[in-house]
Order: C-alpha cells, then sequence, then structure tokens
C-alpha cells in the first residue's frame, strides 16, 4: 500500500502555501516505518501561553485507522523527556496509509530556552 499525505480539513484551508510545500517536500523524503504509527519531526515552539507545540507529521503504516483515545505521548531530547501528556482527540483520525501533520499541545514542560527543543523525538508512553 502507498503512503499518501492528508490535510486535516482546518488545516487544509488554513495552512499557508510555504508551510504546506514544506509539508510535503519532508514527506516525499520520509522513509516510513512499515505496520506501525511513527513521528516525523517538523516545528517545535512555545506559544504565548508558555505551552510547549510540537508539530509532526504522523505516519499510519498500518491496516487500521488511528485515533488518538487517551495516548500518552512524550516529547524528549538527548534521552531526556521534556514533556509527556495524555492525547483525547476524538475528532482526529488518521486512517490506514496516510500521513497526516498535526501539532501536539503540551502544557507543561521542563522549562528553558526554545532552543533546548529542538531536534527532540516525539514518541508512545505506554
Amino acid at each position: 500500500m502507498k503512503q499518501k499525505l492528508q490535510f486535516e480539513s482546518a488545516w487544509d484551508r488554513t495552512i499557508a502555501d510555504k508551510d504546506r510545500k514544506e509539508i510535503i517536500e519532508v514527506f516525499r523524503n520520509t522513509e516510513i516505518k512499515p505496520k506501525r504509527i511513527s513521528f516525523t519531526p517538523l516545528k517545535q515552539a512555545i506559544n504565548h501561553k508558555r505551552e510547549l507545540l510540537i508539530t509532526v507529521l504522523i505516519h499510519n503504516s498500518t491496516q487500521e485507522d488511528f485515533t488518538f483515545n487517551q495516548t500518552n505521548l512524550s516529547y524528549s531530547k538527548n534521552n531526556q523527556v521534556m514533556a509527556s501528556s495524555t492525547f483525547y482527540l476524538p475528532s482526529l483520525t488518521i486512517e490506514k496509509g496516510t500521513s497526516m501533520p498535526w501539532t501536539f499541545i503540551f502544557p507543561s514542560y521542563q522549562k528553558g530556552n526554545n532552543e533546548t527543543y529542538k531536534d527532540g523525538k516525539l514518541f508512545f508512553n505506554n
């Protein structure tokens, strides 16, 4: 099955052309691991509420659709967990064989400068 790139409807309506092109380029150049849910980092930022925003491409290369139903995720850099949270996103479904960009918002995290959060990775907590 060939992996396809899809944008959630609100993203599709509002994303800047430059950002869309960057996401398409990352998608085309990513080797997607078979039969799993995986993440490709895109951006990290701190918002005005001092929350950590982690934007990734979510890849669902499984044979089933995937939803975030009480899903525990962490963001780490250099094997140090910087943020963890539980996500319940009933309206977000990543169809089988689909990759989709998404931003996860971590309300509490280890405070540091914004540079600290670059080049980290998002992963599932079991």
